[in-house]
């Protein structure tokens, strides 16, 4: 059967241009406005530290590498395929520097030496018999991220033989392009950019880390990246052009280059991808994206919804796209996309992963530890620290609202230690405390969610009186000395989020960024029923004026939150009024089947706030 596409328009330079109309005048190609913080400077809590620590201990350290990660490597018999070793070691080595932990420490070092061993000669460091190498199907794709991972390795424990191995796998690449056949790789039916996901994130890393010019001119020249103009695909088509993941990582490519050679234009493509993510419905609302890997705009919310690949290099492409221009709508982006669509892609417990997470039906964990998704879910888990602060100017950003402190140096060598003291996203309440190592004048820029018109500031007990704006980071500049408090409350009120296209005359129950669902299972008043709720979900009317909060049962995470509703399940044909009494969870539970709810009145939901052209 043939699936209809449809490819959107690169976007207008003007356009994309007012994408970042807010961003600062001076963060133009090449100069970003937020600068971002190394892996190793922030320490987080809350959930966003819970999730990392269980992905490590849970997850990361239970895997069996040698039988399902380094086995086909060995043995280099396949003909094509993916394994995900290079994720998995990237992981790996981005979650030692991290934690310090000794365990994972050695689980990485042992990774890398075995992932060395496996290496030929002539460079080849992939699990291809020698006929298929290179242009069997993922080959290079595979090698790419092998080599993204030990040049991590270099960057983060200064090791020379990782290095070393990079470099000698990237020259084999290289050395071997010009025998690229004719008619690879249409004969698998995939464009070659999307055969090829990450390789030139991969030598642009490794040009920053060597040095060695050939690995920009091969991205630059060979591979033509800052001439790659593809609007968005809808749908499919062969080869494949529309795939999400491989889409985003192209675009985090141009970012990259764009910050080692300035160039408006490297900036178009990766703004498109996010008006259309926000403007063009390409985005649903818990930031899951695409279906079955590829660009969707219908608001879809079944099955394949939101490839866990493609939400990881949505959060990288945010976060790119917010330390370029400083726009907090993306701040918003990473607050909502991680709370929902990423969390949701892990069991609360850490141990499974899944390929997919769609808000309506059934969500199934990948039954393997290996492949990319689970891989990527890893990498990315491994970056957050990175998205809770950013060097702004003279002083310091907070971005995401978690238990977590940093020390960075600002302007004449001024050392700071910000910590932040919060249950959030469980309550609004957040304190950062800071601990100049002098008194000293620089700002303090907290981000103020769209979705919160009411947040409330005080210095030091002090209420800060001049205007506090939703959807703008709020700078406040004055003479800091240690010990000094800043308390943000950011009240989360239940409302209700209009649904589109296929969700349209429905609507979701969000409060601050959490996005609710209904888990059927756990509902006496549904399992009574004895009835598919899969198929009826789109039935299910909720009363607005029963929303009522309550405590969570710890379904999503420790801490959580839940509400209550009065619902019917017969539409809008309501003869015994709203006879259920119905809990819904955050978004993360792992049994969590419905979404969306029809209400009496369509006019007690409000539009969603990260959604339109502004």
């Amino acid at each position: 059967m043939k699936i209809a596409f449809r490819t959107l328009p690169a976007l207008p330079l003007v356009a994309a241009m007012m994408l970042g109309s807010v961003m600062s005048n001076a963060a133009s190609a090449g100069d970003d406005a937020l600068k971002a913080l190394d892996l190793r400077q922030v320490k987080v809590g809350g959930e966003i530290g819970r999730r990392i620590d269980v992905t490590v201990q849970n997850n990361l350290l239970v895997l069996d590498a040698d039988k399902n990660f380094l086995a086909p490597f060995r043995t280099k018999e396949t003909h094509e395929g993916y394994t995900g070793l290079g994720k998995l070691l990237d992981a790996a080595v981005r979650l030692a520097a991290y934690t310090h932990d000794q365990k994972v420490i050695a689980f990485k070092q042992r990774l890398v030496e075995q992932t060395i061993k496996v290496q030929e000669p002539d460079g080849y460091i992939g699990a291809m018999a020698a006929p298929n190498r290179m242009w069997g199907l993922w080959d290079i794709h595979e090698m790419g991220y092998i080599i993204y991972a030990l040049t991590s390795d270099y960057h983060y424990f200064g090791q020379q033989r990782s290095l070393a191995a990079a470099r000698k796998a990237a020259d084999y690449i290289l050395g071997r392009w010009a025998q690229k056949p004719a008619d690879w790789p249409e004969k698998y039916h995939w464009a070659t950019s999307v055969a090829l996901t990450g390789v030139e994130r991969t030598l642009l890393a490794l040009y920053r880390e060597s040095g060695d010019r050939r690995y920009l001119d091969f991205c630059v020249r060979d591979r033509a990246l800052p001439d790659w103009q593809t609007g968005i695909v809808i749908g499919r088509r062969e080869p494949l052009e529309g795939h999400s993941y491989s889409y985003l990582v192209r675009c985090l490519a141009q970012l990259e280059l764009c910050r080692i050679q300035p160039d408006e234009k490297l900036l178009r493509l990766s703004r498109g991808a996010a008006h259309f993510l926000t403007a063009q419905d390409g985005m649903t609302i818990t930031g899951a994206a695409g279906v079955f890997e590829i660009w969707t705009d219908d608001q879809d919310g079944h099955g394949a919804l939101g490839e866990t690949c493609s939400t990881a290099y949505q959060l990288r492409l945010y976060d790119s796209l917010l330390r370029l221009e400083g726009n907090p709508r993306y701040g918003d982006l990473i607050e909502r996309t991680i709370y929902n669509a990423l969390f949701a892609a892990q069991s609360p417990d850490g141990r499974r992963i899944r390929y997919f997470v769609p808000m309506e039906g059934e969500r199934k964990y990948y039954p393997e530890d290996n492949y990319c998704c689970p891989g990527n879910y890893r990498r990315i888990v491994a970056d957050l620290p990175t998205m809770v602060y950013y060097r702004a100017g003279s002083g310091l950003a907070v971005n995401l609202y978690t238990p977590s402190e940093t020390t960075v140096t600002l302007d004449g060598g001024l050392k700071l230690k910000a910590r932040q003291e919060t249950d959030y996203p469980t309550s609004g309440r957040v304190v950062i405390r800071l601990d100049p190592s002098q008194p000293a004048t620089f700002p303090l820029q907290l981000r103020i969610p769209r979705w919160c018109q009411q947040a409330s500031v005080a210095v030091n007990g002090k209420r800060w009186e001049k205007p506090i704006v939703a959807g703008q980071f709020l700078s406040i500049e004055r003479h800091w000395g240690p010990g000094d408090r800043v308390t943000l409350d950011l009240p989360m009120k239940l409302r209700l989020v209009a649904g589109r296209k296929r969700q349209a005359g429905r609507a979701a129950v969000m409060r601050g960024p959490l996005v609710f669902c209904l888990n059927p299972s756990t509902q006496k008043s549904l399992v009574e029923r004895k009835e598919d709720w899969t198929c009826r979900a789109s039935l299910v009317t909720i009363d607005p004026a029963t929303l009522k909060e309550v405590p969570g049962d710890g379904a999503a995470r420790p801490g959580d939150v839940a509400c209550t509703v009065r619902a019917t399940a017969d539409g809008f044909n309501i003869p015994q009024g709203f006879e259920l009494s119905l809990k819904l969870t955050e978004f993360p539970d792992p049994n969590g089947r419905m979404t969306y709810f029809r209400l009496p009145d369509l006019r007690a939901a409000v539009p969603d706030e990260l959604v339109g052209e502004k």
